[in-house]
């Protein structure tokens, strides 16, 4: 009766070990990589400093960096150009490694001016801008005091045909009394 028992048990641990939950894991037991923390700072303050696995911070400012590589980082403030440093992994002889420059320091340059867009020659034709004409009162405009009237024979009305414009006809034309 022992025998089943023993087997039966060894066939649930056997078992068990192929769907291992996760609380169980263990890789809470694994060494953690070793942190050092690393300051930026910039002149003027106040940049933006993005380190390459992500991380960010405004200078000045520390961030702590798993101490197992090289970064690189740059930094970024409105008005000036881009600068960017590289922080390496250093042995410091004793068996420990650093990452190395602590802190580490940067001079923002300003950026150059934008330069202004110079205009195109144009091809085009320079429009002339006409004057409105002013629309007619009915009145008859004012003849000069110096010319005398001419004299309009009395034409009889004469009827005018239908036209196929789609404009219409001028009116007649009118008599003049002396």
């Amino acid at each position: 009766m022992y025998r089943v028992i023993a087997i039966i048990v060894g066939g649930l641990l056997l078992a068990a070990c192929s769907s291992t939950p996760s609380w169980m894991s263990l890789d809470a037991l694994k060494p953690q990589p070793i942190m050092d923390n690393v300051r930026f700072e910039s002149e003027p303050p106040g940049a933006e400093a993005k380190v390459s696995n992500g991380q960010t911070c405004v200078t000045p400012c520390s961030l702590s960096l798993a101490a197992n590589g090289a970064y690189s980082v740059v930094f970024s403030l409105k008005g000036y150009q881009l600068e960017s440093d590289n922080i390496e992994l250093v042995s410091m002889g004793d068996g420990t490694s650093k990452l190395r420059p602590d802190p580490v320091l940067v001079e923002l340059t300003p950026a150059p001016p934008p330069a202004k867009p110079t205009k195109k020659p144009s091809h085009r034709k320079p429009v002339s801008k006409k004057p409105i004409a002013k629309k007619s009162t009915g009145k008859p405009a004012a003849k000069p005091a110096q010319a005398a009237p001419a004299a309009v024979p009395a034409a009889p009305a004469q009827a005018q045909a239908p036209s196929s414009s789609p404009w219409p006809s001028a009116p007649p034309a009118q008599q003049t009394q002396q």
